[in-house]
């Protein structure tokens, strides 16, 4: 089975051909052609992911990088191709995108339809405008190519990427835990089985890769602010700087398995507040952040594994990039919990893509309850909806 996988939640515009070979999930995955758009130096002057900027760009950027994927994977065919402008049905849904509308067009005018037997595509969560563009654009190619399509949840897909080693998925022991740490989701999902899920805890306010951001600006670094705090942490941990202040742990003792970093955030805001920070005062302070961080992580997620008797550990979303986090996870539960599988993504993969979303795809469509064409003109392309909650 081949798959073309589209992924536009936020501000990643990605386009994958990924062949599967056998059944999932012990399927063997090859990625054949691989195309990515980042509208991060677009956003950086915006302090953030501006949304109608992320619906522009999307619609400027998908047909480019669906051609670049078809022509790495050598599937990007000369030849009679099909009269999209004809279509009512593909202009109502492309109104307002007018732009990626005469691309399609010209595209499938000049190009036959490629040897693909599935489309996936992020239907959720997300930013509702920047979703809508990709789902639109894979109905439209469903429509014009007859290829059927099924939509993906995206944290669906940032779990199977963790534990996916460029060929095949790891051989899972369940009952596992998902920690998946991003921009918009700070979650634990209990996994009993492939494809069984459970939210068991969750951040009652900012994720964690939100809290990141923000205390990035309030120490006045650039966006994204992620990647700044971790370098600026690393080096105030090589000088052996001291502490800049004394921060909380929110939620450490808590009863239950959720998280809260709102609070954090506001301490950092408190502790820097008409101060004039110098250089070591800013690396000191991010050191000071990181760590409050990966502590409440670290304990949120042992407790879920006492509790649950959990076998696999994974670490998914683009906040497991950061190199602090994926070492003392690694420390901790290699010490710790040595008979416990732990999974991180490769760094490439641990931030949104497409290739994540094709191996989700894969699952979906293994999965009787899968949503055909015709379903994913109900879905509700929603911003806050986890993993959990996501009725695909």
């Amino acid at each position: 089975m081949k798959i073309l996988s589209i992924e536009t939640s936020c501000d990643e515009t990605a386009v994958s051909i990924i062949e599967a070979t056998g059944d999932f999930p012990t399927a063997e995955y090859k990625i054949l052609g691989n195309a990515l758009f980042s509208q991060i130096d677009i956003h950086r002057e915006y302090g953030g992911v501006f949304p109608a900027v992320a619906k522009r760009e999307h619609a400027k950027t998908l047909v480019p990088m669906m051609e670049k994927a078809l022509h790495e994977a050598g599937e990007l065919k000369g030849g009679e191709g099909e009269a999209l402008a004809a279509s009512e049905t593909i202009k109502t849904l492309l109104d307002r995108e007018l732009e990626l509308f005469e691309q399609l067009s010209q595209f499938v005018s000049e190009y036959a339809r490629p040897d693909i037997d599935l489309i996936a595509v992020t239907a959720g969560p997300g930013l509702e405008p920047t979703l809508w563009v990709g789902v639109n654009f894979a109905k439209a190619l469903a429509l014009v190519w007859n290829i059927p399509v099924v939509a993906v949840n995206h944290m669906e897909g940032h779990v199977l990427s963790s534990v996916f080693d460029g060929s095949n998925l790891a051989a899972l022991q369940f009952p596992a835990l998902a920690l998946l740490i991003s921009g918009g989701h700070t979650e634990l999902i209990k996994m009993s089985g492939w494809s069984r899920y459970e939210k068991i805890g969750a951040t009652r306010d900012d994720a964690v890769g939100e809290a990141f951001d923000k205390v990035a600006r309030l120490l006045g670094l650039p966006y994204p602010g992620g990647p700044e705090i971790s370098h600026l942490a690393k080096l105030a941990r090589a000088a052996n700087l001291p502490a800049f202040t004394k921060l909380p742990r929110p939620m450490l003792d808590s009863k239950d398995l959720d998280f809260s970093f709102s609070g954090l955030k506001t301490a950092v805001r408190y502790a820097v507040a008409d101060k004039g920070l110098s250089e070591d005062d800013i690396k000191a302070m991010a050191r000071d952040f990181e760590d409050a961080v990966t502590e409440v992580l670290l304990k949120k997620t042992e407790r879920a594994i006492s509790e649950h008797g959990i076998q696999s550990l994974i670490l998914g979303g683009g906040v497991s990039a950061n190199s602090h986090i994926r070492d003392s996870f690694t420390e901790f539960f290699g010490r710790e919990y040595p008979e416990l599988a732990l999974y991180l993504p490769d760094p490439k993969l641990s931030t949104d893509n497409s290739i994540m979303i094709a191996l989700a795809g894969h699952a979906r469509s293994s999965t009787p309850t899968a949503p055909t064409l015709e379903a994913l003109s109900l879905i509700r392309a929603s911003g806050n909806r986890s993993l959990a909650e996501e009725t695909l």
